[in-house]
């Protein structure tokens, strides 16, 4: 892997090479390079004692959505910066017809107080009067700051638009030795720009809507000047140690912790958390550009972390770890080390690959040979587990290569971001499989959780048994769009412990609030992997919902043979709601168990339990949830109704499988169909030619002989 000063210097240099004529210069660079350098430019640190104060265009010519930009792009420069009393500095002032100090330099001394300042700031509007400010600063100095015994940087952040001259007050500042970054946002002036900016003018202008661009760009001018030192980003910045221990940084990604009695013994001052089975882990870090760097440390200090507080002399467990973007490189195979500083080390000599990011073919390659000389046969073989780590969308197909995967007994498990939530569970096979942080520190704490999951066999659902099986969601307004996406989950979760294909299980999909839609029938999709995507897409629909309207859709135009429902196959809906607007469903809900369809009613929060309990039915099918995150709590409960429902006895015309008022009867464990005039064939689905014969009217039908799929009408 190339150096972090190479890297820094690759970036610079591409940043640098923007001429004034072309303020916004197009780079022609590979996707790995351009990853690289967005990787080294978020190392880059400036630590030093330096004041830095943020000139930020409040006026009506900006407009508040490019003021909030603003505020970002400012936030998002603080990050980089070393804040604190000795070191740097950060203020603001927002301008408009009247300069507004918003807070002095020395107002804060961390960084989560200038960020969450920053971020409160309120766009005042009036007149685009910059000369004015900078006057200001002339008149008073930087407020709070430390005058000329320490350099002095400005940003003023602005659509450079002023409503008098900025090029005699901003010469002033400079010649007084203040460095001016100037900022575009909206649609800039970039005379003005280049009027207010300090030279050399190229690397001092930039464009705020590229808010990493903008940042990238400050960062590298200051990174080759006098005023910051660049400093990177140490091991200890991710808080490895746990229960109060305090990190003791030993280089880039190198660290011991201090740890209090009662833990002095253990690695990062955590219990240590033996699995409870006999497994062989291979963990698959993505290493491709779009995770950048910073991630694939990020993941390896996590797979560090969990081989220090889960090896050790009689472990169960054996690990290796591999890494991918266009191939799967396996750094360390499973079992190839039982002493754990032999690990860490090898650990540490993983470097970042960079490319596209492939997650499909690393899941396939894995299956093949991830598990080499670790694989072993009968009962002595462990259970063996992929466990994979990533923030960035796969490039290829992830469904076939883990199918494939699932199909040779490994257990798949997923860690990531909330930006890769659906792909890792349509990839693992459950959500209750994947792991989701908000950030680096929620990462870390996520080692007790993956052990837990290790050893953990999820109840199979029903599979082989025939169901036609409906969701009804309550999208209304009363249970809002967070809560219906934890309605989504759920059901995602459900839909995993089902053989979904038109033989077996058929899911379909209703959505209700102020209209009620059907997101897709129960013939829509024909595998597991489109119904998850289908249901991920399903829309919110506010306004007011009622149950029973939904029940009666579902009843007329859901599980009828027209829309794909399968006589003689096991028949239920399942309904969630928040309670409100379910007082008019129970004579829907009879209709519907009159027809032969179980009905269960999933009420969640502090619902009107007597609505709901009307809706309960003979079976008491009613299941009360305390709230829409305790839905997965649920899940099993629900499935083993599911499955209950399903080995049901069957009335084959109920619902009946005869279309356009045709009449069911049964008969000698069968059914046929006696059709209106007009009307003939098994389901009295095609019209009649005149002159046919009167038995051509109904036929029977062994319930085992399904209609075929392109013989439904409507399709």
């Amino acid at each position: 892997m190339p150096s972090f000063p190479l890297l820094a210097a690759i970036f610079i240099f591409l940043l640098s090479g923007v001429r004034p004529s072309h303020p916004l210069q197009e780079v022609h660079v590979s996707r790995e390079t351009i990853g690289k350098i967005s990787a080294a430019s978020k190392m880059i640190r400036c630590s030093a004692a330096v004041d830095v104060l943020f000139l930020i265009d409040g006026s009506y010519s900006v407009g508040k959505g490019s003021f909030e930009r603003s505020k970002h792009f400012a936030v998002t420069v603080c990050d980089a910066l070393d804040i604190g009393p000795e070191r740097v500095r950060v203020g603001a002032l927002q301008f408009g017809s009247v300069p507004h100090l918003e807070f002095p330099l020395d107002s804060f001394s961390s960084p989560r107080e200038v960020k969450a300042n920053m971020k409160s700031m309120v766009f005042k509007g009036g007149r685009t009067e910059t000369g004015l400010a900078l006057k200001y600063l002339l008149r008073k100095g930087f407020p709070g700051g430390r005058n000329a015994s320490v350099p002095q940087i400005l940003i003023v952040v602005t659509d450079g638009r002023s409503q008098g001259h900025v090029a005699p007050p901003a010469k002033q500042l400079k010649e007084r030795g203040v460095t001016v970054f100037a900022v575009g946002v909206r649609f800039p002036r970039w005379e003005e720009l280049h009027a207010l900016a300090s030279e050399p003018r190229e690397q001092h202008v930039l464009m705020a809507e590229q808010v990493e661009d903008a940042t990238n760009g400050l960062l590298s001018t200051l990174s080759k000047s006098d005023i910051c030192t660049v400093a990177s980003p140490g091991a200890c910045d991710s808080q490895p140690c746990q229960n109060g221990g305090t990190c003791v940084p030993e280089g880039l990604d190198r660290y011991h912790c201090l740890c209090p009695p009662a833990f002095g013994g253990e690695a990062n001052c955590a219990p240590k958390l033996s699995p409870e089975c006999r497994i062989d882990v291979l963990f698959l870090l993505a290493s491709s550009a779009d995770t950048t760097l910073e991630g694939f440390l990020r993941a390896k200090a996590f797979v560090k972390q969990f081989v220090q507080a889960s090896l050790g002399e009689d472990s169960r467990a054996r690990v290796g770890v591999a890494r991918y973007s266009s191939e799967l490189m396996v750094a360390v195979p499973v079992g190839e080390y039982q002493d754990v500083p032999d690990l860490l080390r090898s650990l540490d000599g993983i470097s970042f690959g960079g490319g596209a990011t492939l997650t499909g073919s690393a899941l396939w390659q894995a299956a093949e040979r991830g598990f080499g000389s670790a694989a072993r046969t009968g009962q002595d073989r462990p259970r063996r587990v992929v466990v994979l780590l990533t923030e960035s969308p796969s490039q290829d197909d992830v469904a076939g290569p883990a199918r494939r995967a699932r199909a040779r007994e490994l257990l798949l498990l997923g860690v990531g971001t909330e930006a890769v939530r659906a792909e890792l569970e349509e990839i693992t096979g459950s959500p209750e499989r994947v792991l989701v942080y908000a950030g680096p520190r929620d990462l870390f704490r996520q080692t007790r959780e993956l052990q837990g999951k290790l050893c953990s066999r999820p109840p199979p659902g029903c599979q082989a048994r025939s169901l036609d099986l409906v969701f009804a969601l309550d999208a209304s307004a009363s249970v809002g769009p967070e809560n219906f996406a934890q309605m989504q989950s759920f059901v995602r979760s459900c839909a995993l412990r089902f053989d979904v294909n038109p033989d077996v299980t058929q899911v379909g999909l209703v959505v209700y609030g102020g209209q009620v839609r059907v997101a897709f029938g129960l013939d829509t999709h024909a595998t597991r992997a489109a119904v998850l995507r289908a249901v991920s897409q399903a829309p919110y629909l506010g306004g007011v919902g009622s149950a029973g309207t939904a029940l009666l859709h579902i009843h007329d135009r859901v599980m009828t043979v027209q829309r794909g429902a399968r006589p003689g196959v096991p028949k239920a809906v399942v309904v969630l709601t928040g309670g409100l607007g379910a007082e008019d469903a129970a004579v829907p809900v009879r209709k519907l168990r009159n027809n032969g369809v179980s009905v269960l009613v999933v009420g969640v929060g502090p619902v009107l339990r007597e609505a709901l309990r009307r809706l309960a039915g003979p079976r008491d099918s009613l299941l009360h949830v305390a709230t829409y995150a305790d839905l997965r709590h649920h899940q099993d409960a629900l499935i083993q109704w599911i499955c209950g429902e399903a080995k049901r006895p069957v009335n084959l015309c109920k619902p009946s499988p005869c279309m356009h008022e045709g009449t069911c009867i049964l008969q000698n464990g069968s059914y046929r169909c006696e059709c209106q005039d007009g009307w003939q064939g098994p389901h009295c689905g095609k019209r009649s030619l005149r002159g046919d014969a009167p038995e051509a009217r109904g036929s029977r039908r062994d319930p085992s002989q399904q209609l075929p799929r392109s013989e439904h009408p409507g399709r």
